[in-house]
């Protein structure tokens, strides 16, 4: 905005937040400054008390504001499966269908050689170090079904496979009011080897 170099620089800075376009972030810049001034102090004091507070479980990697997170201080959780994510928003998005009861394990990226990330830049170790306790009887992977999701969890199940621990995937396939029609080849071929009977 021409002559209102606060609102500018805001603007900017909310426009590098992800999903958030140049139109979108003038919009917030506007509603942010017609706000009193209490309300936008409150704000500006939670984002850097998040930014401060938030760190990794040193368990499973998943974010927390605690010692370690509530899935692993859960002491309902099973302890025998792991779920292998690639970031603390999946491990939010399993949450929310309450159907799994087991631990997580949250990788913090997916090997990708195009951007320079190979195994040793994501927390396998970690992973392989929790597995060697012992306790762990099936690992879930369930890293996205894009190219690099799946050279993640190809990778890592070779290397599971000699310990004995059963590794298994989840199923990709045709999601809930998708219609054959439009769907792609390769979600249409995983539907089809996921297929169970009923």
């Amino acid at each position: 905005m021409a002559g209102v170099e606060a609102i500018d620089k805001l603007t900017h800075q909310l426009s590098r937040l992800p999903g958030i376009g140049r139109k979108t972030a003038q919009r917030l810049a506007f509603h942010i400054v017609a706000q009193p001034e209490e309300d936008v102090r409150e704000l500006a004091v939670t984002i850097f008390n998040a930014k401060k507070q938030v760190h990794v479980c040193p368990v499973c990697g998943n974010l927390t504001d605690r010692e370690i997170c509530s899935v692993c201080a859960d002491p309902s959780r099973s302890r025998d499966t792991v779920c292998v994510v690639k970031d603390a928003r999946d491990v939010n998005a399993l949450e929310r269908i309450r159907d799994y009861n087991g631990l997580y394990h949250v990788l913090g990226g997916v090997i990708s050689p195009m951007d320079g990330v190979g195994p040793d830049d994501i927390r396998i170790r970690e992973l392989m170090s929790r597995l060697a306790e012992g306790e762990i009887k099936e690992v879930v992977l369930a890293t996205n079904p894009d190219v690099e999701g799946e050279a993640t969890a190809a990778y890592i199940s070779r290397l599971i496979k000699p310990m004995g621990i059963k590794v298994t995937r989840i199923a990709h396939g045709v999601p809930v009011g998708g219609e054959l029609e439009y769907t792609d080849e390769i979600t249409l071929m995983r539907a089809f080897q996921g297929r169970r009977e009923l």
